[in-house]
């Protein structure tokens, strides 16, 4: 809530478990109104991302949107690259990156014109690194990253900010599809060696979503215990 008494309304995709749900327990702890979009029975709202059509169609029921989450993603496949196949590599970015595009390319405008928004997209260490036999999921979190980065610019001058999360490996039920050996190796690169929970990084997407982050936007904030090192 405002200092005016407005009550806030964030859109977070991928809201029903994970991340997005440690993001929406954690601003309707705020006061903010939440609206969940996932596949899952146990969202606000089914919808899939991928669809635009169904975006658009969900952005009109919901009315007007302070802040934006996007949260919804996949790990896609875990093998070499030589061995991933088409659809594949294709559902990877058709989730992670277009999925973001179809939120941002719906909700932004009526940001804009309401002069205050916030939108936070979930990109990974993944993106900036690169994993070994995830180049689908590290491609696809890379592109959320300069999407995010050219977005930002775009919408500085109107009051609205779009920064990037990129988490190491958080203890959520998207990592259990993830293979073992893959797991250890990045919870590996950790000097904390330990993986993250949900609600550290819901606590750096309060401070994203509200009047305290002001100036700061097209930026990647890291929160990896340690592994970033850029």
């Amino acid at each position: 809530m405002t200092s005016t008494g407005h009550v806030r309304t964030a859109v977070i995709t991928g809201g029903a478990s994970g991340l997005g749900l440690a993001a929406a327990l954690r601003l309707r702890a705020d006061g903010v109104k939440v609206v969940t979009v996932d596949l899952s029975s146990d969202a606000d709202l089914i919808v899939d991302v991928t669809d635009s059509h169904a975006v658009n169609a969900a952005a009109a029921r919901v009315g007007p949107v302070d802040i934006l989450i996007n949260s919804a993603g996949i790990v896609g496949p875990n093998k070499p690259l030589t061995e991933i196949g088409d659809d594949e590599w294709q559902h990877t970015f058709s989730v992670n990156v277009n999925g973001t595009f179809n939120l941002c390319r719906a909700l932004a405008p009526g940001m804009k014109e309401r002069g205050w928004g916030r939108i936070v997209n979930f990109a990974s260490m993944a993106g900036k690194d690169g994993n070994p036999n995830m180049s689908a999921y590290s491609a696809s979190k890379a592109a959320v990253i300069a999407l995010t980065k050219s977005l930002g610019k775009e919408l500085a001058p109107f009051g609205v900010l779009a920064n990037v999360i990129a988490p190491a490996v958080i203890d959520t039920p998207m990592n259990a599809t993830t293979a073992r050996a893959v797991l250890d190796h990045i919870t590996g690169l950790i000097p904390m060696k330990r993986v993250g929970r949900p609600e550290e990084v819901a606590e750096l997407v309060a401070w994203m979503a509200s009047d305290k982050l002001s100036f700061s936007t097209g930026a990647v904030y890291d929160i990896s215990g340690g592994r970033a090192t850029y």
